[in-house]
């Protein structure tokens, strides 16, 4: 047997089943139009928001990563929310402005910008993130052609990355932002071509656990920013710290103490250099904001055994969930949290292998897993889906298509 992740707080049951915001699993189906589907809870989106605002200092901004979930509903609530919006792409940007996000607080990272995303960025008034000193030098040329300063901030490529991080996006050669010793000649650059130079954007990983590691980076990331102000010679308008909050996943996974990395916040914003005194800090994140808030509803089909081995397969699968089946960068596939929706509150009495409809091996959406007996017809809740499912899934894939989604 193999343990299930945790199930995040804020489900509950109507009559045995599992209910979103006191919507059972069988009516949200009915609502959504078909399985499988992903429900999204607006009351635990709210709260989320609502807890971090809570612990950290009042000058962090709260700027959401869109690419989480850019689910138009989802979006339109967050942009309502918080107090910018990340992209990355033209696209994104399209889908942000949509929602009402104002372009003055938005920011477009991402290494492979083309002229025409530059180019709708800049005449909306979008911060840039830039990656490289060539992509500088396309955006500069960009505004003076259409006649726009460009609001331009630097990604920096740290000389540290995020112990534990899931993802590490800084320390070493990678494809993100500029290394950190080549960012000042970079900003001199651009404020002597009379751009709009914002400040910096720099994140070293994501998707940690640890209180600690999140401090020790913020920490680092603070005092990387203030010795490349004194290195420019300028105190740069917006620090982009970053995000690196993940969410508990697997089997003794443990929230983050987000109350800790607030205090350790406050205290560092308490004592500021000089350089960084009126600077405005914003923390980036995507999938603790949104991720708890969402559960993939798929429908078991048949239930069949070999080998001794149960199996349940139901209409769902990786094409929707592939970070659930262990096919987005895990290397040792575990199990999400996963539930029988039909009988949440029954007793576990068998061991079965849920898996999806898709003849690939690799469609597993539980191995192993000590759930209550199961039949067909019945659901299957899939949790942690409100991050990198919908939109980050092989949905075409041999030609099933998109799941339909539902914002309650």
């Amino acid at each position: 047997m193999k343990p299930l992740g945790p199930i995040p707080a804020g489900f509950a049951s109507v009559d045995g089943e599992l209910a979103v915001q006191g919507i059972a699993a069988s009516e949200l189906v009915e609502r959504a139009g078909d399985t499988p589907c992903f429900v999204y809870s607006s009351d635990m989106l709210r709260a989320r928001v609502a807890s971090l605002r809570a612990v950290m200092p009042d000058r962090l901004s709260i700027h959401y990563a869109m690419k989480a979930n850019p689910f138009a509903p989802v979006l339109a609530l967050m942009a309502s929310l918080v107090d910018g919006i990340d992209i990355a792409s033209a696209g994104e940007l399209k889908l942000a402005t949509s929602a009402g996000m104002d372009p003055a607080n938005i920011s477009f990272a991402g290494p492979g910008k083309r002229d025409r995303d530059l180019e709708a960025a800049i005449a909306a008034g979008v911060t840039l993130n830039l990656e490289s000193e060539g992509e500088a030098d396309r955006a500069l040329g960009i505004g003076e052609r259409i006649g726009v300063q460009p609001r331009l901030a630097v990604r920096v490529n740290p000389d540290f990355d995020l112990r534990g991080s899931g993802m590490r996006m800084g320390g070493g050669a990678k494809p993100f932002g500029i290394d950190a010793e080549r960012v000042p000649a970079l900003v001199q650059h651009i404020l002597a071509a009379g751009a709009h130079w914002r400040g910096f954007h720099i994140f070293a990983g994501s998707q940690a656990l640890d209180a600690d590691a999140i401090i020790e980076t913020q920490g680092k990331t603070l005092d990387l920013a203030a010795q490349l102000s004194d290195a420019v010679g300028h105190s740069p308008e917006h620090l982009n710290l970053g995000g690196g909050m993940g969410i508990p996943y697997f089997p003794g996974d443990v929230p983050v103490d987000i109350a800790k990395v607030g205090a350790a916040l406050a205290e560092r914003f308490a004592d500021l250099p000089p350089v960084l005194a009126d600077t405005h800090f914003a923390m980036e994140l995507g999938r603790w904001l949104v991720g708890e808030a969402g559960v993939y509803l798929t429908r078991i089909v048949d239930k069949k055994t070999s080998h001794g081995e149960l199996y349940l397969v139901t209409d769902g699968g990786l094409h929707h969930q592939l970070a659930a089946s262990g096919n987005f960068g895990t290397v040792v596939r575990r199990n999400y949290p996963v539930a029988i929706a039909s009988r949440f509150d029954a007793q576990a009495s068998e061991e079965a292998n849920v898996v999806g409809c898709l003849c690939t091996p690799l469609d597993r959406l539980a191995d192993k897993a000590l759930l209550p007996e199961a039949q067909v017809g019945d659901l299957v809740a899939v949790f942690c889906a409100g991050a990198y499912g919908a939109t980050a899934s092989p949905a075409d894939f041999l030609g099933h298509g998109k799941a339909p989604e539902l914002l309650v």
